[in-house]
């Protein structure tokens, strides 16, 4: 037999808990401080606003406002008695001028602080003329002026308020567009890097393999040469600018490697200028750039030639340029040795990092010699 209770007690268990009350407002701040000190937070320094490369002010937009007065203040002094006509007229146009120099003003750093400082100053001029009048007895026109300077004002000040934001907003979002412009070329040079060939380190590994299978004595200083390539490569993925003595004994490294795998085939010489050791010291490039050429002499020149060659790297500084050469002594240009896409990367990097003052060719070899030179040209500093 179930007690009279029962239902009530089941119906209570099963209901769902009522959701505590939520106060709509609990959640909306006020904030007085932008009602009191109004205008834009972000700061921007002197070294941001010349980044973003913008134009300064135009002076079209002072004949425009100035053209603008002077029309309303001409249609005024048709309708006003000539009292108030002549002082709308001419405060008219001072008040534009003075609107215009603060409008400059804070288009070249748009802050809240030059903003508010600028209102308050305004305000405290339109008070002291006011008072100003009162004293010299011109209570009466002070009074019917009084409409005109609150609406010049007004609109002054608003438009002091819309240009800061506009211009906040204008240097932000260029600001967002070339720091994701750099982001972009960093990445890209990170993958543009990571596409030397890929080819070169199986092709290392698999003769290392046969070699040690076989015992051969060319493992061990194909082995230490390997290490010392991978150990100066592989951080240099991660870097967007590399020393060029750094380049400098990757390359070494590579012409090892590839003078070990392709025995009397290869010959190579590094030769630097006298006088160009201060530069090379403080030079950076892209990295691989160096590498790429030798790469490219070796795939395109020497590895097709059954004779082989020699691979000859100069690196000259002269009249304020930096110039490295490799020239190889292989089968010369191929139809496609100019456009692989080592040599498109290294040239987009050059042009990344340099600008146009970086140049990179391929040509025949000089004074009728068998193979290809290939040179990248960049400022010495």
């Amino acid at each position: 037999m179930t007690s009279p209770s029962a239902p009530a007690e089941a119906a209570a268990a099963t209901a769902v808990p009522a959701k505590p009350a939520v106060d709509a407002g609990a959640g909306v701040r006020f904030d007085w401080a932008y009602w009191l000190f109004p205008g834009p937070r972000r700061r921007f320094s002197p070294a941001e606003i010349e980044r973003s490369g913008l134009k300064g002010w135009s002076s079209g937009i002072d004949c425009y406002v100035m053209s603008n007065v002077l029309v309303l203040g001409l249609v005024f002094y048709t309708m006003l008695p000539r009292h108030l006509a002549h002082v709308i007229l001419f405060g008219g146009l001072a008040m534009a001028s003075l609107g215009l120099g603060v409008a400059r003003w804070l288009w070249r750093q748009p802050t809240r602080t030059r903003f508010n400082g600028a209102t308050l100053a305004l305000s405290v001029l339109m008070v002291l003329i006011t008072l100003v009048m009162v004293k010299l007895g011109f209570r009466d026109e002070a009074r019917d002026l009084l409409p005109f300077a609150a609406g010049g004002m007004t609109l002054t000040v608003s438009s002091w308020w819309f240009l800061t934001l506009y211009r906040t907003q204008q240097l932000g979002a260029r600001l967002a567009e070339l720091d994701a412009q750099d982001e972009r070329i960093a990445m890209a040079q990170r993958l543009a890097t990571a596409q030397i060939q890929p080819h070169f380190l199986f092709n290392t590994l698999a003769s290392l393999q046969h070699w040690v299978d076989t015992r051969d004595d060319r493992a061990g200083p194909m082995l230490r040469s390997l290490t010392r390539y991978l150990r100066a490569t592989l951080p240099m993925f991660e870097q967007d600018r590399l020393p060029l003595e750094q380049e400098l004994q990757i390359v070494r490294s590579y012409l090892d490697i590839m003078q070990a795998r392709l025995g009397q085939r290869l010959s190579w010489s590094l030769d630097t200028d006298a006088g160009a050791s201060a530069v090379i010291a403080g030079a950076s490039l892209p990295p691989g750039t160096l590498l790429t050429l030798a790469e490219n002499a070796i795939t395109h020149g020497i590895e097709p030639s059954l004779r082989g060659g020699h691979i000859a790297v100069r690196v000259k500084a002269a009249d304020g340029r930096l110039r490295l050469e490799v020239q190889d002594g292989g089968q010369g240009l191929t139809p496609g040795a100019c456009d692989g896409l080592g040599l498109a990367n290294t040239r987009e990097r050059l042009q990344a990092q340099f600008g146009a003052e970086a140049r990179l060719g391929l040509e025949p070899a000089p004074d009728q010699a068998p193979g290809c030179l290939a040179w990248v040209e960049v400022p010495a500093a």
